[in-house]
């Protein structure tokens, strides 16, 4: 199946099939795709759709025009400091947290093409594997906005990249180039401009077409608990789950599939 997928009236973010790649396109061109509350949930209920088709197998997250997401929109910015001078306590609970990328079952690709800077940086960082132009800009710039680290970047930033960086990258707000991002482990991949989307539905493929998507499943699930655990707990985890790997048809099929000299056909996942 080819083609826009209907999550919702809005056009903030587009949606195009390709095979078993579902291509997201943040569009807000005019504003370096700036995010808003209308852009998040439209970007959500795409996922949602993503996570419930058993054709879309990996997803690719891009921005329209010259940027990726230039993080968050300045007048949303203002209205909610706004709102905060009014409130007592935390900030309100969110319908669903901004980190949900997090809990998707499929591969989520970022291609940066552009600008991402604060907010749209740590959208970046929520995708499971990132693709870079050499001359893409990435900055946390909340220090610059008299801000703190948002969303969880104080946690996943250092398990990117490491402790020094991290803190380099948020007191600091400097812009890092793609280039540079890639040395520092904060991108995987460094393409040029002409190249990058195609570069990242490439890989996206590849993942579709021969990695068992219950296994990227579960693997995505024990990295990130085992951030919080020691090796041994994380061994035993995986121990855990071997026989229950052992028994799913996927264990079979890859085998033979392997042994035949074919690409293996894999179950889809199961819609939630």
């Amino acid at each position: 199946m080819t083609g826009i997928i209907q999550a919702a009236q809005s056009t903030t973010v587009l949606a195009e099939r390709r095979g078993s790649v579902l291509v997201l396109t943040l569009n807000r061109p005019d504003r370096l795709n700036a995010w808003t509350d209308e852009l998040e949930e439209r970007y959500f209920a795409l996922l949602d759709e993503a996570e419930a088709d058993p054709g879309v197998r990996a997803i690719v997250l891009t921005g329209a025009g010259r940027g990726f997401c230039a993080g968050a929109d300045m007048d949303d910015l203002r209205q909610a400091g706004a709102t905060v001078e009014l409130m007592d306590g935390a900030m309100p609970k969110r319908e669903r947290p901004r980190w949900f990328p997090l809990t998707l079952r499929k591969p989520l690709i970022a291609a940066v093409n552009g600008p991402a800077a604060g907010l749209g940086l740590v959208e970046a960082l929520y995708c499971d594997i990132r693709f870079s132009t050499p001359d893409a800009k990435f900055t946390t710039a909340f220090a610059r906005r008299g801000l703190i680290a948002e969303y969880g970047t104080a946690w996943l930033l250092p398990r990117l990249i490491g402790q020094s960086r991290a803190m380099d990258l948020l007191l600091s707000g400097r812009v890092v180039r793609g280039t540079e991002a890639c040395e520092m482990g904060l991108v995987n991949r460094v393409v040029d401009a002409d190249q990058l989307l195609d570069a990242a539905v490439e890989y996206a493929t590849e993942l579709a077409t021969w990695s068992s998507p219950a296994s990227m499943t579960i693997m995505k699930r024990q990295v990130l608990q085992a951030l919080d655990t020691g090796f041994v707990t994380a061994a035993d985890a995986a121990d855990a789950l071997m026989p229950e790997a052992f028994r799913r048809p996927d264990a079979a099929e890859g085998v033979a599939s392997y042994l035949e000299g074919r690409a293996p056909a894999f179950r889809p996942l199961d819609p939630k």
